[in-house]
């Protein structure tokens, strides 16, 4: 579902599915979550299942954040804007390890 707003065209299709596919993945460990702590569960459990929480959100941010830096360098016009987008992944990749 293209949308006319020229500020949304780094949003592919494809890339919208995945990410409309990955947030429903983070909302059901979210209501697993909910369910666990109404019912009084262990908290490594709970733990366990707001890692994956935290997991699924970062997977979300990473690929709007791939998908926002692939427009901004390869709209910039540079012969070597793919190169450019790659090697910034690389480092962003390496820093959020880190983090």
């Amino acid at each position: 579902m293209d949308t006319p707003n020229d500020t949304a065209t780094y949003l592919s299709d494809e890339r919208a599915r995945r990410l409309t596919h990955a947030l429903a993945r983070a909302e059901g460990h979210l209501r697993a979550v909910r369910g666990m702590i109404e019912d009084r569960r262990c908290a490594d459990e709970v733990l366990t299942q707001l890692a994956a929480v935290r997991a699924a959100v970062g997977r979300i941010m990473a690929l709007m954040l791939e998908s926002e830096l692939r427009q901004c360098l390869t709209q910039c016009g540079a012969p070597d804007a793919e190169e450019r987008f790659d090697a910034a992944m690389r480092v962003l990749a390496n820093t959020l390890r880190k983090g």
